[in-house]
């Protein structure tokens, strides 16, 4: 049996246990920063790093463990953390990639990475550590995008687009070409990006416009 671990108890952890079943990965435990209840009634759930250490502490098996970080919106720093944080706790980093996903075979992928279900990562991509490229999203050829990004569900990079560290591109966005995207830098839902869009910015619309900074 494959053993993985789960950080985060919401939703994304549902999305990489249907992910993580075809490939005969057994989530064994999941932990959370809050006082939650299990998404799964069969996975029990611990509460933050003293959980964790308590836990893995009362283990017995002696098998290889993996994780996934199951925190998705634009919280990509605090995934790639934690991703680095059970790395140091001598936690293997588990990249996620859904038998239904196209992942072209010249692609570069980073540890930790989420591609899911119907997505596309098309030639010469470059995805950092702990992306997320979520459900029917497509990154076109060329692009490269940093580490802890989350492109949303249905969102499509059209080529050579550059994505900064930690930045979130929302469900159902477009980015054009040779475009780039700041470091945390957020495009809203549905918006279509024309121009760069700087660090920290936060652009909605179509085309999209700064709503703050």
């Amino acid at each position: 049996m494959k053993e993985v671990i789960l950080w985060g108890g919401t939703g994304q952890s549902r999305v990489l246990r249907e992910a993580l079943a075809y490939s005969g990965f057994q989530v064994v435990a999941i932990f959370d920063n809050r006082p939650i209840r299990s998404p799964f009634p069969d996975v029990p759930i611990h509460l933050g790093q003293e959980g964790f250490h308590a836990w893995l502490a009362s283990r017995t098996t002696a098998t290889t463990l993996h994780a996934c970080v199951a925190i998705g919106g634009s919280r990509g720093s605090d995934r790639l953390s934690l991703l680095q944080w059970l790395q140091q706790q001598g936690v293997q980093p588990l990249t996620v990639i859904h038998p239904r996903a196209f992942v072209a075979s010249d692609a570069h992928i980073g540890d930790g990475a989420q591609i899911l279900a119907m997505s596309a990562t098309c030639s010469n991509v470059t995805l950092g550590r702990a992306v997320i490229v979520n459900t029917s999203a497509s990154i076109d050829h060329d692009c490269v995008i940093g580490d802890g990004v989350h492109i949303g569900p249905g969102a499509n990079l059209a080529g050579e687009v550059c994505v900064g560290e930690y930045a979130f591109i929302g469900a159902g966005a477009v980015v054009l070409p040779r475009l780039k995207i700041g470091r945390s830098a957020i495009v809203g839902a549905g918006a279509v990006v024309i121009r760069d869009v700087a660090a920290d910015e936060v652009v909605v619309g179509n085309p999209a416009v700064t709503l703050r900074r």
